[in-house]
This record gives C-alpha cells, structure tokens and sequence, in this order.
C-alpha cells in the first residue's frame, strides 16, 4: 500500500514540478512528516513565528495531500503554495472557515484532482472564505481554487476516457462520466483570486474542469479577481446562486462543451471588466472531437454593467448553444453579440435551429440589444422573445449575510 502511494505521490510531484517549468508556479516540496511514513506536505501542520518571536497558532498548507484533510474553523489557516488534493481524499473544511491565502499570485492554489473531493459546506451565517492575507489584498493575489473531474469534455472523442489537461498545473480532467461527483461548494466566497500565465495560461476565481453533475454548487462567490470568475471547462455540473462582482476579463466563462445549468446568477461590473459572459462551444485552440457544443440552460440572471466603460454584455461563439431565461442587463453598448461562421463555428445555426434561444429579457441603458456576426440570416425575433419581460435575479435577497457587493 504504501509502495502504491508513494509512486502516486511521485507522479503527481513530476507532473506539477514539470507544469512549473513553463508556467513559473511554485515548486512543491514533498515533506515526510507523518509517523506512518506517509508521503505529504504541512499536512494539518507548520506554524509561524511571529514578530516576537513566540509560536503562532497559523496552519501553514502547501503540497499534495494523500490522506484525508479537515480544516476546523476555530484554527488560522495559510495557504502558502500549490494545495493539490489527490485521487481518493476528501478536504473538509467547516463553515465559517477562513482562509488565508499568501499573496504570491498563481504560485498559490488549491486544486481538487479528478476522484478528490471537496466539501466545502457553508452557511448563510457562516460562510467559507478563501481571501487574500495581504495587508492590501487586490486582485490576482492567489490563484483560487481549481476542480477536476471525469464528465465529458469536447476537446476528447465523445464517449471515450480520454483527458486534457489543465491550463496550469497540467493536471487531468475529463472522461465519460456525467453524474461524477468532485464533492460540495455551498456559502463559499472566493475573494482576490486569479491570474493569467501567459496568454493562453490562466487561473481564475473558480476554474470548473469536466466537473459532473453529482457536485453541488450553490451560493458561491468570486469577488475581486483579476482573470474570469466562474470558467466551466465542458462538464455537466448544475450550479445556483452564483455572483461575481469585480472580475476583470469575463465573470462567466464556458468552453469545452459544457451542458449543465446556471440558475440565479449576479455579476457586477466595476471600471475593470471584459465581458460579463463568454461563451464559447469548444475550445478553438484544439478541436470539437466530441463533435457537440456547450448548451447549457441559464435562467434567473441579472448583469450590473459599468455605465463608464459599456462594452459588451454576452459574448456568444464558436458555435455554442444554450437557452438564456429571465434576464435582465443594464448598463451596457451591446446586450448579446452572437459570432461565428457557416463552417466549425456555426453559431448561427443555433437560432434556427432553437437551440440558441433567449427568452423574457429586460434591456436598460443598452445601445443595441442584438448583433449577428454569424454568418448567417435570422432577425432579432429569432432568438429573442417576450423583450422587455425579464425581472432577473434577486441577489439582495439570496446574497444577504454571506457575498460581498
């Protein structure tokens, strides 16, 4: 067993120190700290020292974890580099947890790796909370929080096992597996996160890869991050209740032929933003093997743009579909701008054929509600109905006690 788990842990260390060579985050340093002999890194240990030189009572958390991981929350907690939960653990962390995260940018993140599970279980009056712990936290200190999982993804043949990779960290996601279940994320605030690479590495608030529809994921937060909010990486996961304020590329952000659901969801925009959904039906970079597209259904939703720099509300490409219910957009140039092609991009065709549908939207202070860049001929009418109907989401309501505007 244990011969097992150390070439476990040897692989993962191999495939996260390679990622670092090209991607600058931290390298893991793979501690022996256990009676057991077990293979870990600051597991539940390591402490500060502080300015008087006496002991902290600061929980340091750093590596990769093969053995279960309880966070309590009348204990300090420092994320200080790469936190990759491994095949087969479970991170717990109680409601009302805080924890910190060293500003160090994407050299700092906690990853949930394919068959590792979070459970993460808040509350309205206790909330988990991953912040910053700069004494002036800003967006892009750490790298936020990243989760695997085997549901089916685009960018692989449909049907099939096969994986991709992760942008960072190079770790495995995708499968065949829709129901797959990468734990619970419930009152969960996210706040200061995200980081690009490069221009094609990123790490955002909360980065979905082939998560499955046995996760639960309601009431969660990004807020003040300096890449997306929200990115789902195909998968199947149906989340609720989710709010961005403050992101400055895109708050929702879909790839990779993601099919799940969104229901009630707020953004916020303030000076610095790029769009408050993007959405993609598969990754252009590589291909649709799987030959379908992003199609998830997205309902109760209300964007707040920023009336001093406009720019566009919804970014709808690259062939993807989906059917957008009950909005309302405020504040912004453009409402939806659909783009494509009569060819690997037919986005267009989703209008005709129905399944790119908006229906009951609410447009106010929108210079143009609707712009076809697809390629193809539809009028407004054949992907909008009941304009003017939509009355949103009720953020003040669902997000009082525990998100931050």
């Amino acid at each position: 067993m244990m011969k097992t788990k150390f070439f476990l842990i040897i692989g993962l260390l191999g495939l996260v120190l390679a990622s670092c060579e090209s991607d600058d985050t931290a390298d893991i340093i793979i501690e022996d700290n256990r009676v057991d002999n077990s293979v870990t890194n600051n597991n539940n240990g390591g402490t500060d020292t502080t300015d008087d030189g006496t002991t902290g009572a600061v929980v340091n958390l750093s590596g990769v974890y093969t053995e279960d991981l309880t966070l309590d929350c009348d204990t300090e907690y420092r994320v200080t580099g790469p936190v990759l939960i491994a095949d087969g653990v479970t991170f717990t962390i109680c409601a009302g947890t805080t924890i910190e995260v060293a500003p160090v940018g994407v050299n700092a993140y906690i990853a949930i790796l394919q068959g590792g599970m979070i459970m993460a279980d808040g509350t309205a009056d206790a909330p988990i909370v991953f912040t910053s712990n700069s004494s002036t936290p800003g967006s892009g200190d750490w790298g936020g929080i990243v989760i695997c999982g085997r549901a089916p993804i685009n960018s692989t043949p449909d049907g099939s096992e096969d994986t991709s990779t992760t942008e960072v960290g190079g770790l495995s996601y995708g499968g065949n597996t829709p129901g797959d279940n990468s734990g619970v994320l419930r009152y969960v605030r996210v706040e200061y996160a995200g980081g690009a690479i490069d221009g094609n590495s990123e790490l955002n608030g909360v980065s979905l890869y082939a998560v499955g529809s046995g996760t639960t994921m309601d009431f969660v937060q990004v807020y003040i991050g300096s890449d997306d909010g929200f990115e789902f990486f195909g998968g199947t996961v149906n989340a609720s209740h989710l709010a961005v304020v403050g992101s400055e590329d895109d708050s929702i952000d879909w790839t990779e032929g993601f099919t799940g659901s969104l229901t009630d969801v707020y953004v916020k925009h303030l000076a610095d933003h790029d769009k408050a959904f993007e959405c993609d039906g598969y990754n252009t970079d590589f291909s649709n093997e799987g030959g379908y597209f992003s199609a998830p259904d997205v309902t109760n939703v209300t964007i707040d743009g920023d009336a001093g720099t406009l720019g566009e509300a919804v970014r709808l490409r690259a062939g993807t579909q989906g059917i957008f219910t009950n909005w309302v957009i405020n504040d912004f140039d453009e409402g939806f701008d659909l783009d494509g092609d009569d060819a690997d991009n037919p986005t267009g065709q989703g209008v005709l054929d129905g399944t790119l549908a908006a229906m009951d939207v609410t447009f106010n202070n929108v210079g143009l509600k609707i712009k076809n860049d697809t390629g193809f001929a539809w009028d407004d009418a054949d992907f909008l109905t009941g304009d003017g109907n939509g009355t949103g989401t009720d953020f003040a309501t669902w997000g009082a006690g525990w998100a931050r505007d």
